[in-house]
């Protein structure tokens, strides 16, 4: 969920970006798309690396308990 509002956010901005027309603003909504990409990237990272590190946990978790299972029998 949170990811979809980092998109929208982005397409809000590039939209706002694409009307402006203004020649002098060109290189300053450069710099903020590309802060805004940046940022966008770095939570979308952080994100998937979250859910890798869940996964990781689990399969952990999965393997314990089947060892677990083992030795007991």
């Amino acid at each position: 969920m949170k990811n979809l509002f980092a998109f929208g956010f982005l397409a809000l901005a590039l939209t706002v970006a694409s009307c402006g027309n203004n020649a002098s603003k060109t290189e300053e909504t450069a710099d903020s798309l590309k802060g805004i990409v940046d940022s966008t990237a770095g939570a979308l990272t952080d994100s998937i690396n979250n859910v890798a590190d869940s996964a990781n946990k689990v399969i952990d978790s999965t393997a314990q308990v089947i060892d677990s299972t083992k030795n007991a029998q």
